[in-house]
């Protein structure tokens, strides 16, 4: 598909620098089955689901992983400053990241960080780099706790630095496994009286893992879907998870996603429509608009970027031209976009055309 297909004017005022407060406030846009939209607030969410519906949620973990380092090559000189974004771990203390400026760095450099920390650049491509922290393996948390900063995504570390406030609200309620370098944005609405709410109501709340990546920012160069590379990211689903999900499926109950990256895994681990399995490993799903969703029934998710892999997944899940509808009405009604924004509660469409790769 073409991806001009997926674009679409935002106002720059409408991208939210700051969560709502509380997180349940946020306004919460309703798209229906027939594409129709109505108005109301995350905290109405236990008003849309039933008794033995489940609600799937990644409890992935932010990691403080923007540090801010100088290049060293001769002892006593200030070096160049750099900034980095840590991607993924490649073991105990080593680490996949990305460099600005790259240019100014070269496999051999150390990088010196805050209270004496320094690491050793180990390989080097393009805007990427490997590095190997000159730390003992059980400091690595502790250590990045300290020095490092959360690494919110462009539109907003563009018009403000990270700060302490970043801390809490780019966590999710549901944070318990360290690894993602982007938060799982719809989880960011949960509080834990609105999450009692949905259990006294006979909502289960099944727990998934994965890692987000910084490739969800990525946007597509491509000008057809099919020649854009989509990127990688680790997740697991046990199998207790899996037989919850089946169990409530198997008794009518409905599986609500909370977030694209929970449904990109959930679709993952599943073998045939209908079930899922245990899994663990990487995946690479890209979905767009004629993908046939196998398990999941409603969306919960926040309002991404235009001509993003997130914006065509949700026009395959709620159809494009519903998509589009919806994102004008939320538009015109001043709702905020992106990782702080509001959100949408989106009903899956089975007949909306397109292709799946």
């Amino acid at each position: 598909m073409q991806v001009d297909l997926f674009d679409f004017d935002l106002p720059e005022e409408l991208i939210a620098l700051r969560p709502a407060v509380p997180r349940d406030s946020a306004r919460l846009l309703h798209v229906g089955a027939t594409g129709q939209t109505d108005h109301h607030v995350v905290s109405d969410l236990p008003d849309f689901l039933h008794a033995g519906d489940v609600l799937v949620v990644n409890t992935t973990k932010v990691i403080p992983a923007r540090l801010i380092g100088r290049r060293v090559r001769v002892a006593g000189e200030t070096g160049a400053k750099i900034e980095l974004t840590l991607t993924e771990r490649k073991g105990p203390t080593a680490w996949a990241c990305m460099l600005k400026p790259a240019r100014r760095v070269k496999v051999g450099d150390t990088i010196i960080f805050d209270d004496g920390v320094d690491a050793c650049v180990t390989a080097r491509a393009g805007a990427n780099a490997e590095l190997e922290f000159n730390l003992a393996p059980d400091a690595m948390e502790t250590t990045l706790a300290r020095i490092g900063a959360m690494p919110l995504p462009p539109y907003i570390a563009g018009k403000r630095a990270p700060d302490a406030r970043d801390n809490d609200d780019y966590q999710t309620l549901f944070a318990a496994h360290a690894g993602a370098v982007a938060a799982p944005t719809a989880g960011l609405h949960f509080t834990p009286e609105l999450v009692a709410r949905l259990t006294d109501k006979g909502v289960g709340v099944v727990e998934v893992t994965l890692h987000v990546g910084p490739g969800t920012f990525l946007p597509v160069k491509a000008q057809d879907t099919k020649a854009h590379t989509m990127h990688s990211e680790w997740g697991e689903v046990t199998q207790s998870a899996a037989d919850e999900m089946n169990s409530a499926r198997a008794q009518g109950g409905r599986i609500v996603c909370v977030g694209t990256t929970a449904l990109r895994l959930v679709e993952s681990a599943c073998p045939e429509p209908g079930r899922i399995a245990a899994f663990r490993g990487d995946t690479d799903i890209f979905i767009t608009p004629g993908y046939k969703f196998r398990l999941c029934d409603l969306l919960l998710t926040n309002f991404h970027l235009p001509r993003s892999t997130l914006f065509m997944l949700v026009s395959a899940f709620s159809g494009l031209d519903a998509m589009q509808a919806a994102y004008g009405a939320a538009i015109a009604a001043g709702y905020r976009f992106y990782s702080y924004g509001d959100a949408c509660l989106l009903t899956r469409q089975d007949d909306v055309g397109g292709e799946f790769r």
